[in-house]
């Protein structure tokens, strides 16, 4: 029997079955919903940027207008003087933006859980409360947003089961099998190109779903590249999938053995071993509670303020060596100012070495869990997925160091020109805002 025969047969052996239609509409309603889920979340954050940028806007125009009014700063507000650096960068509004991948739309991962915009100032860090810390992708696997990532990882599966769940057994069943082994010469060959039916069709399906995902956000054009690659990630999933249910029916002898066999190996690979590793790392490393934080913030801050003036000088100049030959150095009265102006550059630097150690701890959990990914296959396509889609642990942990650099820069722009004594212009109020607004 030719191949192009079995494909025909199995079209209108798959036409009969009003169960196998359901089934493969209710999975690309499914993806349709999960695909606009991603979009509607793509739009929203893109909406939320612009509105948060024309805020900054207004906000810095306002700040000049006191310039050109020859305004030390607001009425209401008699101890501003934006001649100052410290004022003048005080008042510059700005913000570090994790700006949305199109691709977003085959995978929300971690971006409802993570912030995508942070203002910055000389007291933010990348831990505060609005940029919340967690454990990477397998975590949130357990959460179950329906996105187009959840309908691949865990109803792709189901939907191949119902599709294949009698092939071969039915025929068995019914005491057709010898008379189709007469005319196939090979039971094996026979079954797996009605296989090979299946994961075309299902492939087919896929290929649609995505390229109307891609239509929502228009991906196709600069992210061309990373559609193929999830698609090939999806088709390597099916291949997965499709090797396991093949070798159950072709070693079944009933529909109703192979479906239970099925639904067995679904339930272990997607629930049981993700959720045996979730808690094994939750013992082996517990999710930190950020109490080095809170107690550095809480206590270690005034600790800093108690310092010997020659322990806190010392410091700074590690910090910023250009400031120990300036001018306001060796200016008593000028130099307690602006060391009191400089605190929170020294509270940085305790920040940072405190989130340094929980980054730390954070990444040896990821190394746990990157390392179970033989046994649990669930969370290596999902974090496939998240990673393509920018929306991975990863992806947030970088996004926390560039607003790190940012809190640097801006840090460093204030105490150096506040030791050079600098006077703020309209000119130089602008230079400021150009480059403490540069992403």
């Amino acid at each position: 029997m030719r191949s192009i025969d079995l494909f025909f047969y199995e079209w209108k052996h798959f036409s009969r079955s009003p169960f196998k239609i359901v089934a493969l509409l209710l999975f690309t309603l499914a993806g349709i919903y999960g695909l606009n889920s991603g979009s509607k979340l793509y739009e929203n954050q893109k909406s939320e940027i612009t509105s948060i940028n024309l805020k900054v806007s207004e906000k810095q125009e306002e700040t000049i207008s006191y310039y050109t009014k020859g305004e030390k700063g607001p009425k209401d507000r008699s101890w501003v003087d934006l001649t100052t650096p410290f004022w003048a960068t005080w008042y510059v509004p700005t913000y570090k933006f994790k700006t949305p991948s199109p691709l977003i739309v085959y995978g929300i991962g971690q971006a409802e859980q993570y912030g995508f915009y942070k203002q910055i100032t000389i007291w933010s860090s990348p831990s505060d409360s609005d940029m919340v810390e967690e454990i990477a992708n397998p975590e949130r696997l357990q959460i179950g947003t329906l996105d187009f990532s959840f309908v691949i990882i865990f109803l792709l599966p189901l939907l191949l089961l119902i599709l294949l769940h009698n092939l071969k057994s039915a025929e068995t069943e019914q005491g057709y099998l010898m008379l189709i082994n007469v005319q196939a010469r090979n039971i094996t060959s026979w079954l797996f190109i009605r296989t090979i039916f299946y994961v075309l069709l299902i492939s087919i399906v896929c290929l649609l779903l995505m390229i109307y995902g891609a239509s929502l956000t228009n991906i196709l054009g600069k992210h061309t590249d990373g559609f193929f690659q999830l698609y090939s990630i999806l088709l390597l999933y099916l291949l997965l999938w499709t090797i396991i249910y093949f070798i159950v029916i072709n070693k079944g002898k009933t529909s109703a053995e192979n479906t239970l066999k099925m639904i067995g190996i679904w339930l272990v690979l997607a629930f049981v071993i993700p959720g045996t590793i979730h808690l094994w790392v939750s013992i082996k490393s517990p999710t930190n509670l950020m109490l080095d934080l809170i107690d550095a913030q809480r206590d270690e801050f005034d600790k800093i303020s108690l310092q010997p003036d020659s322990v806190i000088d010392r410091q700074l100049y590690i910090l910023f060596p250009e400031i120990e030959l300036s001018e306001t150095a060796n200016d008593s009265l000028k130099k307690a100012n602006s060391k009191m102006q400089s605190g929170s550059a020294l509270a940085n630097e305790l920040i940072k070495k405190t989130i340094h150690s929980i980054e730390l701890e954070n990444q040896q959990k990821n190394d746990l869990i990157r390392n179970t990914y033989w046994l649990n296959p669930i969370a290596f396509f999902q974090n496939k997925f998240n990673s393509i889609s920018e929306t991975s642990y990863q992806d947030y942990h970088q996004y926390r160091q560039e607003i790190q650099q940012s809190i640097d820069r801006r840090i460093k722009i204030m105490v150096v020109d506040i030791w050079k004594d600098v006077k703020v212009d309209k000119k130089q109020y602008l230079e400021y805002s150009k480059t403490l607004n540069s992403q």
